[in-house]
């Protein structure tokens, strides 16, 4: 695995890497948060997200690192689009 490279879909934003994930509506956005939930928690890392209606927006940055993107902000961004497909049965390349 390729730590350096940005994770697919997922753009460079101000030293933070950030994606939106589309939902079918309100609900579905706010259950892929909460599920999301324990694997964020157990790597320890948590995004800064904000939910608009079927749009969840992820910003991940390393406020440790002086706010930079590092491996663990790549790491977090795989899992979430891992979990994301699991969560919709799609591809995550949206």
């Amino acid at each position: 695995m390729d730590l350096t490279a940005k994770p697919l879909g997922w753009i460079e934003v101000d030293n933070a890497l950030v994606k939106v994930y589309v939902f079918d509506g309100f609900v579905q956005a706010i259950a892929f948060m909460s599920s999301a939930a324990p694997l964020i928690e157990a790597m320890n890392h948590h995004p800064e997200w904000t939910n608009v209606y079927n749009r969840v927006t992820v910003r991940l940055t390393t406020h440790d690192a002086g706010h930079t993107v590092t491996d663990l902000d790549r790491q977090l961004a795989q899992a979430l689009d891992r979990h994301y497909e699991a969560f919709v049965g799609a591809e995550v390349n949206q």
